[in-house]
């Protein structure tokens, strides 16, 4: 099976616990039912999403994001092929933003959208990488 990576931002819009535990909850259901592993980071100024699986199935998720009116301004950041997941156990993970990730004023000035698709994805690895020394 050919499986790809795609990695995207977004800005919330209405952003509150609830509604991101409905996300959260859809995702979940959906990506098992789909194929599809990921992480999510989020806070009230960004959505940066991670989702890995087969390639029909994670175009037909992003197109459901574009057209889902709780993300505002979304920015394909990187599409590709892969060969593993990075998170291979994990239907949707939710990750809150970490001190050392973008503030929201660096947001806001285009650090994000200065970043590299290298850079972002980095920071995906970080969680993991994180996760394991907090375990």
């Amino acid at each position: 099976m050919s499986l790809m990576q795609l990695i995207y931002a977004s800005t919330p819009f209405g952003f509150s616990q609830p509604m991101l535990n409905g996300i959260l909850s859809a995702s979940r259901r959906n990506n098992v039912r789909d194929n599809i592993t990921g992480a999510l980071i989020c806070r009230a100024d960004l959505y940066l999403q991670l989702l890995e699986g087969p390639r029909s199935a994670v175009t037909s998720t992003f197109h459901r994001i574009l057209g889902d009116d709780r993300h505002l301004d979304v920015s394909l950041i990187s599409c590709a092929d892969i060969q593993t997941r990075l998170f291979p156990k994990w239907s949707m993970r939710d990750d809150p933003a970490r001190s050392w990730m973008w503030t929201q004023a660096e947001v806001s000035d285009g650090s994000l959208d200065a970043a590299s698709a290298d850079d972002v994805r980095a920071v995906f690895e970080r969680l993991i990488r994180d996760g394991e020394t907090d375990a």
